[in-house]
């Protein structure tokens, strides 16, 4: 399931290539019919996420609410003006982000970091280049613009530059501003919507009160927004916090100190589009890191032993999805 990272990248790409203009909706498989409807002919005003949840706000107070799931997935076409506060964001945003990535000839700078988080100005890619006139639909490289449709799209929203389609949503519907604020309010902190103190003060709050065990309270979104399954593995081993321990007896400098992780790493994950959790790395190994999601994780999805202590990694099943921690490190 694409975590909070993702969410706020997809949104930023919205809202520096949608916002702003007019766009049309269409249900090509006809599950949202209705709502493409409403939203077909309008202009997109602004585009947020909450943790894992995205708003996409249309003139007529109508709000597009997507949440992914496990499943869901954007596609995105046309030409794309990249965020110049993340690394890069063409191409297919989702559940495809935990995949490795091909670094190809990307410039990556002394300290290993994607050279196109310094860059002020936006970047122009293109993924398809839009038709002409003379091209009858087709495109100066031959390609069909608006580009066909392809598997169960949910949603596809076009702009003369730009397509968006979506498919497997575990959540897509129109909403009013006040239902898009009462969805938001059942939501816990992000650190990257609001005063991040603000949210740490919840955060504490919502975890000491609680005799659930922390490793399903981080997975809670009421209690705090965004971290899904890589993330609270991760946090837990940074912590060496043994993932069952009630939250009521976590000492609140450890749970202040989970908040305060969090807020760097959903930075850096928003930044560079992988969940990097592993610090103090040399730039080569930064690199291999960046290329393969085996490298750039202590605990998650770990076959191997703990690579600070050699002891065997549990994995267990924690409310339906897989927990993995250090049993020794996280005692």
């Amino acid at each position: 399931m694409p975590e909070g990272h993702s969410v706020h990248r997809i949104a930023r790409q919205f809202a520096r290539n949608f916002v702003g203009r007019e766009v049309a909706a269409s249900s090509p498989q006809g599950r949202f019919a209705e709502g493409a409807a409403l939203l077909n002919g309008r202009e997109a005003l602004a585009a947020k996420a909450v943790g894992k949840q995205m708003f996409v706000e249309f003139d007529g107070d109508l709000w597009l609410h997507v949440h992914l799931g496990l499943y869901g997935a954007w596609d995105f076409a046309g030409e794309i003006l990249v965020d110049p506060t993340i690394a890069s964001a063409n191409g297919r945003m989702g559940q495809t982000n935990q995949r490795g990535t091909d670094l190809g000839d990307r410039v990556m700078d002394a300290a290993g970091e994607n050279s196109l988080t310094s860059i002020g100005a936006p970047r122009r890619t293109r993924v398809h280049v839009r038709m002409s006139e003379q091209t009858r639909g087709l495109d100066d490289e031959g390609e069909q613009w608006p580009p066909p449709v392809v598997g169960q799209v949910r949603l596809r929203l076009l702009t003369e530059l730009t397509c968006a389609d979506l498919r497997g949503p575990t959540k897509c519907e129109v909403q009013s501003t006040d239902e898009m604020l009462r969805t938001i309010a059942r939501l816990g902190p992000d650190p990257l919507v609001g005063d991040p103190e603000e949210g740490e003060e919840r955060f504490t709050q919502a975890v000491r009160r609680k005799r659930t065990a922390i490793g399903l309270l981080l997975m809670d979104q009421s209690v705090v927004s965004g971290i899904g399954n890589v993330y609270r593995a991760e946090l837990l081993f940074r912590a060496r916090l043994n993932p069952h321990t009630p939250g009521k007896d976590v000492p609140e400098e450890v749970v202040r100190g989970l908040w305060r992780d969090w807020v760097g790493l959903l930075k850096t994950g928003v930044e560079t589009g992988q969940m990097m959790t592993m610090d103090g790395l040399d730039p080569e190994d930064y690199r291999k890191a960046m290329a393969s999601r085996d490298d750039r994780h202590w605990v998650y999805h770990r076959g191997l032993p703990c690579r600070v202590c050699g002891t065997s990694i549990v994995v267990e099943e924690a409310a339906g999805r897989k927990l993995y921690w250090c049993p020794s490190c996280q005692a």
